[in-house]
């Protein structure tokens, strides 16, 4: 036990010592970001207002001014070496996660090469100064590790943000049609009905359609605007609604009544979406039983029954 101990201690002070150096760095950088958004909220004060250069480069988070110009650099690299078919991949997966920033794109670009970079630094490092002294199968799966995380680690981030929020909509959808069929039925257009569901129901889904709303009064038809929404939620549900509108539009159908309807749809199938993972829950703990549960459970029942049976071999 004290050798395991000695042996593990260099390992343990180096993971303290990184932990704490994380944590330091988290600690300022949370500073920062609170003083970043207090200057923000100064910025918006009509009497607030910055003179010297010098003070207008401060109101900049430190986090951008440090990392800014190195990001945009490996950035423009690697856009040079990703073909226009993956930049536009990943600018609509960035839109389909809610984030419309294209400086955000840059960043994931960055994020990407560099982790492509780290994974040959991440190999040599282990295998030629290999700092924790590890071997056999341990090194081969910190080195796995670190390839995945360097090669899957931000597109899989990416994806969750985007499914996150796909299931956020879906979820909100027949409530928010809920909100519209009444307040439709009760006298309100279309567009009134929208405001009012922005006013009252915060979320992902208020948020694309006050973008839809934001469209239309700037000068799009209202097809075209929904159509913009669900290119920007890939959702079928959403997919179902937005076709249902369209034409309702065209023929001259009443307004209130495909919502109801599309409410009543989309009610079902968030009923049957519920119902299909609660069939998928046996299937899905079948693996930690029986790996996990189950051994355990054997040693503590037939445990003794071998001890006895073994010890009246012995005699």
């Amino acid at each position: 036990m004290f050798d395991l101990l000695a042996q593990l201690g260099p390992k343990v002070l180096i993971g303290a010592l990184g932990a704490g150096v994380g944590m330091a760095m988290y600690l300022l950088f949370s500073q920062f970001e609170e003083r970043a958004a207090l200057r923000s909220s100064l910025r918006q004060l009509d009497d607030y207002e910055v003179e010297s250069v010098r003070d207008k480069e401060l109101l900049i988070p430190l986090k951008e001014r440090v990392l800014g110009g190195f990001s945009e650099r490996i950035a423009k690299i690697g856009a040079r070496f990703n073909p226009p078919e993956y930049i536009e991949q990943i600018r609509k997966l960035h839109v389909q996660a809610g984030i419309n920033s294209p400086d955000k794109v840059e960043r994931f670009l960055a994020m990407r090469l560099m982790g492509f970079v780290f994974i040959p630094v991440w190999i040599l490092i282990h295998l030629v100064v290999n700092p924790l002294a590890l071997s056999g199968l341990l090194l081969w799966a910190i080195l796995g590790l670190g390839v995945m995380i360097g090669a899957l680690g931000p597109m899989s981030t990416l994806k969750k943000k985007v499914g996150a929020r796909q299931t956020a909509i879906q979820r909100a959808l027949p409530d928010v049609l809920d909100l519209l069929v009444i307040s439709v039925e009760a006298g309100l257009g279309f567009e009134q009905a929208l405001d009012r569901v922005i006013a009252n129901v915060p979320g992902e889904l208020s948020d694309e359609f006050a973008r839809v709303l934001g469209e239309s009064r700037a000068g799009s038809t209202r097809s075209d605007a929904l159509r913009a929404m669900e290119e920007r939620c890939d959702s079928p549900e959403v997919r179902s609604f937005v076709l249902a509108m369209i034409q309702a539009d065209t023929f001259g159908v009443s307004i209130g009544r495909v919502l109801r309807a599309q409410a009543d749809e989309m009610r079902i199938r968030r009923r049957q979406r519920a119902q299909e993972k609660a069939q998928k829950a046996p299937v899905k703990m079948m693996i930690p039983m029986v790996f996990c549960i189950f051994p355990a459970l054997f040693v503590v029942v037939l445990g003794p029954a071998i001890i006895n049976i073994t010890e009246g071999f012995a005699k």
